[in-house]
């Protein structure tokens, strides 16, 4: 499949793997997967902004190529969304995602949205529809590359990142970003511990991989593969210990329009320094 072509001549997908196209959302850098299987497209995190999505499904369809299946690495908001024009194929997530998701949206779409600040242009009718995986499952059930899901509990519940392994493709959810600091899940128990354990699942399959595609960011290759893997790991170690940091993606040197990560990581270091008190 050729790199699909949007409006305007811009690349809505491009190709970083055999068989594994991204496409880059206006909205955070949000990075939606398509992985080509036998029979058909896995979509992985579709994307957010509804025009956006309309003209992935557009492009998909054009090419003559059918989505067979949908899965979304976590269950916040912007990992859950989907379009009619992506077809009806089955959605999945670990059973703690389809779960968490499905909790979260038992008080309706519409609150859901104003708590999470969602913002105009983001399609929610089909919000969160999807099927949590069988607890011991290893990988995707579909006809294509086997896709292997690492699931752990950093960022958020049910979290899982994937292994297209015979692609050399680590898709991470909403980890090992160059733009965005590790962001704990704060109502766990030990978000410290919980996080350290999802780079130590992540470090021990580095070695098999050439692409790493976070949640939001830039797509990197291997070498940036264990420089991200590291920096986390020392931000991380610097928040548990109270340290002074020097993260380039906070403060001066973070990139244009990611100035609001300072305010997170000062978010995260007053609640865990709060929790440390006696």
């Amino acid at each position: 499949m050729e790199n699909a072509i949007a409006r305007g001549g811009e690349p809505v997908l491009k190709q970083v793997a055999e068989g594994v196209l991204v496409h880059e959302s206006e909205f955070c850098q949000s990075n939606a997967i398509v992985v080509q299987g036998q029979g058909g497209m896995l979509v992985i995190d579709a994307g957010v902004l509804g025009d956006e999505l309309a003209c992935l499904a557009k492009d998909l369809s054009d090419s003559g190529q059918i989505v067979v299946a949908g899965f979304s690495t976590h269950p916040h908001w912007d990992h859950l969304l989907w379009h009619a024009g992506l077809g009806t194929a089955p959605r999945f997530g670990t059973a703690r995602c389809a779960a968490t998701a499905k909790a979260r949206l038992s008080g309706g779409v519409g609150a859901v949205a104003k708590a999470a600040g969602v913002p105009d242009g983001v399609p929610l009718d089909l919000l969160g529809q999807i099927t949590g995986l069988p607890a011991e499952a290893a990988r995707i059930p579909w006809d294509g590359p086997e896709v292997r899901i690492i699931e752990h509990q950093a960022h958020a519940h049910g979290h899982a990142a994937l292994l297209i392994e015979e692609r050399g493709v680590l898709v991470a959810g909403d980890m090992l970003s160059d733009v965005l600091i590790p962001m704990l899940d704060l109502n766990a128990s030990e978000p410290i511990e919980d996080y350290l354990a999802a780079l130590q699942l992540l470090d021990g399959v580095a070695s098999d991989v050439t692409v790493v595609i976070p949640g939001h960011g830039s797509v990197g290759g291997a070498d940036q593969l264990r420089r991200r893997i590291d920096q986390d790991r020392a931000y991380v170690h610097a928040l548990r210990d109270t340290q002074v940091l020097n993260d380039p993606r906070i403060g001066p040197s973070a990139k244009t329009g990611w100035e609001w990560v300072a305010g997170v990581h000062e978010r995260q270091h007053q609640h865990l320094t709060q929790k440390s008190r006696p």
